[in-house]
């Protein structure tokens, strides 16, 4: 299983949309490519409706192939829909993978199964399947609910937790990192892997 964020870092409304469109498209291709997808995380964007990033969960025999034609900028081209008469056309925003570090942590982590949550259907509220994951050692938890099974939803809580703690890692390893906070959170602006053109959002590769 693999993790893909796509995030309009400190891009407008527009960059927002096209994380939405994006989050579209790719589930379409996923589906031809028999790749399973669930969204484990969202933040919203400024207009209803829209994400500011999204978390992705990629898991199938084509899910890296998939990833990597998503992993960098990407560029879509269109007149704003959110600002009529802007001059702007070119929103960019950005797709990163992130790989499960290597599991070597069993008995640290405790699971806790719960009653999932808000929307979902029948399966709300009357199973056990949603699943709260602690790490002991640090304290971080997450409560994930995206599966129907509490197997899965381990698994994703598992991922979830490594994938926090190299961040963590990474970051204290980082001693320039607040005076490069700034450039980690743009978008690089040009040679996009990618690009996507007019609120159809047509591929251009």
């Amino acid at each position: 299983m693999l993790l893909l964020q796509l995030s309009s870092a400190q891009g407008p409304a527009e960059c927002e949309l096209a994380v939405t469109k994006a989050l579209r498209l790719l589930y379409r291709e996923a589906e031809a490519q028999g790749v399973r997808t669930s969204l484990v995380e969202q933040v919203p964007g400024q207009i209803r409706d829209t994400h500011k990033s999204v978390l992705i969960s990629l898991d199938g025999e084509q899910a890296a192939r998939l990833a990597e034609r998503w992993t960098g900028t990407l560029l879509w081209t269109c007149k704003s829909p959110c600002r009529p008469g802007h001059k702007r056309k070119n929103w960019y925003f950005a797709g990163q993978l992130f790989k499960a570090p290597q599991d070597s942590m069993d008995g640290e982590i405790r699971f806790e199964a719960m009653r999932a949550s808000g929307p979902g259907g029948q399966h709300v509220n009357t199973t056990d399947s949603a699943v709260r994951a602690t790490h002991l050692a640090t304290g971080i938890s997450v409560k994930v609910q995206s599966e129907r099974s509490q197997h899965d939803n381990k698994r994703v809580a598992r991922l979830l937790i490594l994938q926090r703690l190299a961040d963590r890692q990474q970051q204290s390893e980082e001693a320039l990192r607040l005076q490069r906070r700034d450039a980690h959170h743009r978008v690089e602006r040009g040679n996009p892997v990618r690009s996507f053109n007019g609120n159809a959002f047509i591929t251009q590769d």
